[in-house]
């Protein structure tokens, strides 16, 4: 029995998240259906390094699965591709030991958030960002960003807390700038809350717009209540990156 891993990229703007739902188009549902075909295997798991959730895209979600397929893996990720929908493409395919899991062995992964803040939005990006129509300054959000970095307790911006055993995570990474006219915000951690990304987000951008000075992002870390942050944006803008193991 193979254990075998792949990279993939998807647009999750017609599926209803990563896990598989009654009654609904999800990524997991469409990959294994696609495994299924080619190997002729009846059961096939997924396993993913994490569960996007509905309308969040990803260009590096890391995924292993077990077969007894003898298909070398060029030829396996050319087939599966041939069977996955044109909003889902495997761009790694390799054999590793039975002992790696995609979901228990990643220790950073780094989500983008991309905001289109023209005036006039771009239609070319409605499905791939949040466009609020309002300038922001993104070096005000960057100074006001930086107190997230390390480790904290990040419950102000966990949707429903608690939904984990600890809020407790370690930022290394979180930039914001501007690219081609769009703000990105990277932030990279050792793991994520639910909706810690896009609240990170809806309160930088309060303080991007001028709404709420710089010093207001250090006050949400440390009153620790979500309703003091800002909201949740919108799912279009998030990309999961990149799965370090």
């Amino acid at each position: 029995m193979r254990n075998i891993k792949l990279i993939l990229r998807y647009d999750g703007t017609n599926f209803a998240g990563w896990q598989i739902q009654p009654n609904v188009r999800t990524v997991q549902e469409v990959l294994e259906t696609a495994i299924r075909s080619v190997t002729r295997e009846v059961r096939v798991y997924a396993n993913a390094s994490g569960r996007t959730d509905s309308g969040v895209h990803a260009l590096g979600q890391v995924v292993n699965f077990f077969s007894a397929s003898t298909i070398e893996c060029a030829a396996l990720m050319k087939a599966i591709n041939a069977n996955l929908p044109e909003d889902v493409a495997i761009t790694s395919c390799v054999d590793v030991t039975q002992s790696f899991c995609a979901n228990r062995d990643a220790v950073r992964k780094l989500y983008r958030y991309q905001i289109d803040d023209g005036r006039v939005p771009d239609p070319f990006l409605r499905k791939f960002a949040w466009q609020p129509r309002k300038r922001l300054d993104e070096g005000v959000m960057y100074r006001a960003a930086r107190c997230l970095l390390g480790r904290h307790d990040f419950r102000s911006f966990e949707t429903h807390w608690p939904n984990r055993l600890t809020s407790v995570r370690t930022i290394t990474r979180l930039c914001v700038e501007r690219i081609d006219g769009t703000v990105r915000v990277e932030v990279e951690a050792d793991g994520f809350l639910y909706n810690m990304v896009r609240s990170i987000v809806g309160t930088l951008y309060h303080v991007g717009r001028g709404y709420w000075p710089e010093e207001k992002v250090r006050q949400v870390l440390e009153i620790m209540d979500r309703r003091e942050a800002g909201p949740t944006a919108p799912p279009q803008g998030l990309f999961l990156v990149r799965v370090s193991y």
